[in-house]
């Protein structure tokens, strides 16, 4: 049941089934790209030929962002404050899984532990980037220890992206930052006119993404900063789904569109959509991103020691696997150092997108 709400605050909310919801769809991409080193089979490809099903999870997962965190960076006190409060939701559970990797996954997906930089490891771990050991998961298809992991610095940098725009006080005149927005619809379609898609392993793949990823967020902020002048009803939502599904089907403008059409229609079901049992559960406690670090591993290490193995069947036992992780990385890892400090606005901050694409290209 839903009712006809504005875009400002709501205290129960749909945000926890959303980011569970697109924790599944990132792994359910991933299964037959990486048993078959392409899109032959992944779902949403077959239907559209443009976006796969983690594409448009990490795209919701970067709307939402956008539009949680920039609500995040109003209560901020500075800008360092913002910068270390998302530091410290980001960094612990990156770091812990990553060590994970390396110290459990590498031997067991044939990697040389002993040939790893410590050096290079804490640089690598510092930049968010992924980690790496010589060897790891040697012939797959997709021959890294935590591919996805690339999202991370994606992520990071929209927030510092954020804090600029915040401190240019684009955020509170809404004009300059609809410039904002143009321009980086205009970087969109240059990406698409001159760099590499879907290909974040290079200095250049790994722009585009963040032109991509960038937009989307700010597509999100812009969702809550012109909140007052939005009307979330159902009849919204059909007519968002009707122009977004021809669109769909055009490479050029799915991207756009589902950032703006797929948009409300998400922040339709977040916020004006009575929450379900799943969202209830989920508002204090976030495994959404745990999902997402573990889930790659597990599934590599699947394809790996079970050649011939339905990619669906895969998919199931990675997340049987990688939810009590996330839960673990959530309890053990995450929340303590969320908790409030002294002096300090620490606290939960449900708004984060963290489960990612895959790393894999069209």
């Amino acid at each position: 049941m839903s009712q006809e709400v504005s875009g400002g605050d709501r205290a129960a909310n749909n945000f926890g089934s959303l980011r569970v919801l697109f924790a599944i769809l990132v792994v359910l991409s991933h299964a037959p790209e990486l048993a078959d080193g392409n899109r032959s089979r992944e779902w949403l490809t077959q239907v559209f030929g443009t976006l796969s099903l983690g594409e448009v999870a990490v795209d919701g997962f970067f709307l939402v962002s956008g539009y949680l965190i920039t609500a995040s960076y109003r209560a901020k006190r500075s800008f360092s404050d913002f910068v270390m409060r998302r530091a410290r939701r980001i960094y612990p559970g990156f770091v812990v899984a990553s060590l994970v990797c390396i110290a459990v996954v590498a031997p067991l997906s044939g990697g040389n532990v002993a040939a790893v930089s410590p050096m290079e490891t804490v640089l690598r771990l510092s930049l968010l980037l992924m980690p790496m050991v010589p060897g790891a998961f040697e012939g797959l298809p997709y021959p890294m220890l935590n591919g996805a992991l690339w999202t991370i610095p994606c992520e990071f940098g929209c927030y510092l992206l954020l804090g600029l725009v915040g401190t240019a006080r684009a955020l509170r005149r809404r004009g300059r930052y609809l410039v904002l927005l143009a321009g980086l619809g205009g970087l969109l379609i240059l990406r698409r006119l001159y760099l590499p898609i879907g290909a974040p392993g290079d200095g250049l793949g790994t722009l585009s993404e963040m032109i991509r990823l960038s937009f989307v967020f700010c597509c999100g902020g812009a969702f809550r900063l012109f909140g007052d002048r939005i009307a979330y009803t159902g009849r919204g939502a059909s007519l968002a789904a009707l122009l977004l599904l021809p669109l769909m089907f055009s490479p050029p403008l799915a991207e756009p569109a589902f950032a703006i059409l797929g948009g409300y229609l998400i922040f339709w079901f977040a916020l004006a959509v009575r929450p379900n049992l799943l969202s209830r559960a989920t508002a204090q406690v976030d495994a959404s991103y745990g999902i997402y670090l573990y889930a790659w591993p597990v599934q590599n290490l699947l394809v790996a020691r079970q050649p011939g193995l339905s990619p669906w069947l895969a998919a199931l036992l990675a997340l049987a696997t990688a939810i009590p992780l996330g839960f673990l990385s959530w309890y053990l890892v995450e929340r303590p150092m969320l908790r409030d400090r002294p002096g300090g606005s620490g606290g939960q901050e449900s708004g984060d997108a963290l489960a990612a694409r895959p790393a894999l290209s069209p």
